[in-house]
């Protein structure tokens, strides 16, 4: 297979690279910056990987690199949209930039791809893409509010999309981890604002979020699916019962930031 994934100079993208090249497909990884692709391709020992540049909030790069794709004699089989941004905040504290980020990089640059990538698919009659949203995209965390807006948002879309696909050859799943030892997970240990995003027993691990993904998610073609299955079901409480979830909040504070200072110890090495 064919395989794009963005975000792929760290987290979820990084392993899932890996993962898929393992499996012996051709893997179309793209980041912003080249020399980083390729920095860490070296590291990584990703071998025959093809690495692009891609900004995911411009439509003609998605349209380079997909019809680059194409030329070589293969629409993609799989895009992976996992290029995400996010920065804890009370609301009164975003700036506009903080807004643009949150929605172009998350929001827009999934409509993009899975718009251009959407097209080559149908032309081809086959295809899969997989969008990585968030539990906070089910069930509102105060404190990721923007966040928690732009994954709402790719779920609603990957959903709706995912209709408008059905029985057209192309499947769409949208994925929703709860938090994952990434460096973005690392960024949110200095936030206070962050503390429910710690309240679930343990970080999920990037093998964790691939194993999903190239075992159940690409055999099975699920519209959706929650990783852990068990605060999946909360969130999926939380955002049917938005009374529950506020009322549950300041329990699973208390219980974030347990977990967040035992986190910011063990990073100190106390």
């Amino acid at each position: 297979m064919q395989v794009l994934i963005t975000g792929c100079t760290s987290g979820i993208g990084r392993a899932l690279t890996a993962a898929f090249q393992e499996r012996g497909d051709t893997v179309w990884a793209t980041g912003q910056r080249l020399a980083e692709l390729e920095r860490i391709a070296a590291e990584d020992g990703w071998g025959r990987v093809e690495l692009r540049t891609l900004d995911v909030t411009d439509a003609d790069a998605w349209d380079r690199v997909v019809s680059e794709m194409e030329s070589s004699g293969r629409s993609p089989d799989v895009v992976c949209n996992v290029a995400g941004y996010l920065l804890p905040a009370l609301v009164e504290a975003t700036t506009v930039r903080d807004v643009d980020l949150h929605i172009d990089v998350n929001v827009k640059g999934v409509i993009l791809g899975t718009r251009r990538c959407a097209q080559s698919m149908l032309a081809a009659g086959r295809g899969h893409i997989i969008n990585i949203a968030s539990l906070a995209g089910m069930s509102a965390v105060p404190g990721l509010s923007l966040y928690s807006a732009s994954k709402f948002a790719v779920r609603g879309f990957s959903l709706s999309v995912a209709q408008e696909l059905r029985g057209r050859g192309v499947a769409v799943t949208v994925v929703c981890p709860d938090a994952v030892q990434t460096p973005m997970l690392d960024l949110q240990l200095d936030y206070e604002e962050s503390a429910l995003v710690f309240s679930g027993a343990r970080a999920l691990s990037t093998a964790d979020v691939c194993a999903a993904i190239t075992g159940r998610v690409l055999r099975d073609r699920p519209l959706e699916v929650a990783l852990p299955g068990w605060r999946g079901v909360l969130a999926r409480i939380g955002g049917a019962a938005p009374g529950v979830a506020a009322a549950s909040e300041p329990l699973l504070r208390r219980v974030g930031r347990l977990n967040l200072e035992r986190a910011r110890r063990a990073r100190s090495g106390v």
